[in-house]
């Protein structure tokens, strides 16, 4: 699969052929030659390639997958700070852990910790206590950290865990 490295190279390399189709369009109007408009299609064209790879150059095309991780659902996201995943009641610790670093692996991009906000992702699920009546319980957060080995804060809330546990034994 290709990485972001070989399309910043690939963009080098068209944006050098889009210049220098651009230079032989513009040669081909001096002598008013018949093949100079599609020249000046072949250039725009090309130009278009340049930008398509120039924006691949920015983000991996594949997720990663984090051993011990679960499935999630995205249920909200802000676009810019903040993400919310949905995940089942019965998620233990270590799934919930590995979960919330592979959504941030596959979540956080530069354009998100850009700026000076704080990206941060929670993870939810909804018990049901009694018919008809719903608990939301967020059962941790991930947020960049580069002080951590793995770049990642995960901070999980014990309580909330414990309560979803309860509920589940209960019903």
């Amino acid at each position: 699969m290709p990485t972001p490295d070989f399309f910043l190279e690939a963009t080098k390399w068209m944006g050098l052929t889009t210049l220098a189709l651009a230079a032989l369009a513009a040669l081909a109007f001096i002598p008013k030659l018949g093949i100079r408009f599609r020249l000046v299609g072949a250039t725009g064209f090309c130009g278009v390639l340049t930008a398509g790879l120039f924006g691949l150059s920015f983000q991996p095309l594949m997720t990663t997958t984090i051993e011990g991780s679960i499935p999630y659902t995205t249920v909200f996201d802000s676009g810019a700070a903040q993400l919310v995943i949905a995940v089942p009641a019965d998620i233990t610790d270590v799934q919930l852990e590995a979960t919330l670093q592979q959504a941030a692996i596959n979540s956080f991009n530069p354009s998100q910790l850009s700026g000076g906000r704080s990206a941060m992702i929670r993870a939810r699920t909804i018990v049901h206590r009694d018919p008809g009546i719903s608990d939301l319980l967020y059962l941790g957060t991930v947020q960049p950290d580069t002080e951590s080995d793995s770049g990642y804060r995960v901070a999980l809330s014990r309580s909330d865990l414990a309560k979803a546990r309860a509920a589940l034994q209960n019903s």
